[in-house]
């Protein structure tokens, strides 16, 4: 479907909820779909699954204070930022074995011990797995082109040294989370992860092969991208516990659907909140996000070269506040708001091939907060 047939399906109700930010929302949601699940997740976190190695970590990460080195903020985000979403993936993979409920089928597994209606052996290592994957793929984007260092980033050598960190560190976690796979003793699981994690590589290639100026990327492209980079690992993660309990093809495919379309949507709210909230100050923003690649589309490549050169100062340094103003005057952040409600309501879509169930509302009900701030 192209992307424009997309804005008629959805309207513009979503506008006025834009409008009205409600920053708690997205954590109510989460906070209740845990009780639902009847897991502490909190302890499937990062912090919690790997304390011991964490804290070695966070010793070393020490060294990197007083730089600008980005694992520094990273590790700060997995120890203090109450939005990180680490815990919410594992979450959404327990609520959707929960929503689907057992499969009368299969006998063997209806003879396995549940806990909250959940399948443990089968539902805890994938969300761990992704959970893990996940934060190894936060922690290998730290890494910094020291081709571009300058003194004010810090000391060369601790430069150099977070780069080791980062390396090694997201080595490890991806051999935790394989460990953890393999003891499912299931190879088209395995398969299924083993080609989300080479999407989300191939996404993560294509964000950093081309910049601003050379960019082609259409709405499209950056919907196929994204979908790389944020969307593989999740969706495929919801597949992948849906075939661990043995539910039909046609189960499977909804979850993918659910978890692609929840992905997408919470990547285009992250994109369009720096427009969207009232008060927000714009320091910086990808070039590459969805409001800017809206507005590149609309405007035109010749249009927004030259743009880009009116915003830029001698040293080819861009304002950000003079671009976010051109950005906000389009209709790029408007179109954005659409796609993301079009993800909203695929997500919701999904949701109906479940019976209804507190698992299933948990599951709608973040699916329709990421039209709210």
């Amino acid at each position: 479907m192209a992307w424009r047939s997309r804005f008629s399906y959805i309207g513009r109700r979503h506008l006025s909820i834009f409008a009205n930010p409600s920053p708690s929302n997205w954590t109510k949601v989460v906070s209740d779909a845990e009780k639902i699940v009847g897991y502490p997740t909190s302890f499937m976190s990062f912090r919690c699954l790997l304390s011991d190695e964490l804290s070695n970590v966070a010793m070393h990460v020490k060294k990197l204070v007083g730089t600008k080195h980005p694992l520094l903020n990273t590790a700060r985000g997995f120890l203090y930022n109450s939005r990180n979403n680490l815990q919410m993936r594992g979450l959404i993979i327990m609520l959707m074995s929960k929503a689907a409920g057992p499969c009368p089928s299969n006998s063997d597994l209806i003879c396995d011990s549940m806990v909250s209606g959940i399948y443990p052996r089968i539902t805890i290592f994938p969300s761990v797995s992704l959970s893990l994957i996940h934060t190894a793929f936060l922690v290998h984007r730290g890494i910094v082109n020291l081709k571009e260092w300058m003194n004010s980033d810090g000391p060369l050598k601790n430069m150099q040294f977070g780069n080791k960190m980062a390396v090694l560190s997201g080595d490890f976690l991806l051999a935790n989370a394989c460990t953890g796979l393999a003891q499912l003793n299931d190879s088209k699981v395995v398969e299924l992860i083993s080609s989300a994690i080479g999407d989300v590589m191939q996404g993560i290639y294509h964000e950093s092969s081309t910049s601003a100026e050379e960019s082609s990327l259409t709405v499209a492209s950056w919907e196929d991208q994204t979908f790389l980079s944020h969307g593989a690992l999740l969706a495929k993660s919801c597949q992948a516990a849906m075939k661990l309990a043995r539910h039909d093809t046609e189960a499977q495919n909804w979850a993918f659907q659910y978890g692609k379309h929840l992905a997408l949507g919470h990547k285009l709210n992250s994109d369009l909140q720096l427009f969207v909230k009232s008060g927000s100050e714009p320091a910086v923003f990808s070039l590459d996000s969805a409001p800017v690649v809206f507005h590149r589309q609309i405007v035109g490549p010749e249009r927004w070269r030259h743009q880009l050169k009116q915003v830029q100062n001698m040293a080819r340094q861009i304002d950000y506040t003079k671009l976010w103003g051109l950005i906000k005057m389009e209709r790029g952040v408007s179109q954005g708001l659409d796609l993301c409600s079009y993800h909203s309501n695929k997500a919701l879509e999904a949701m109906k091939c479940f019976p209804p169930s507190e698992a299933r509302s948990a599951l709608e009900n973040m699916a329709y907060a990421l039209t709210k701030f």
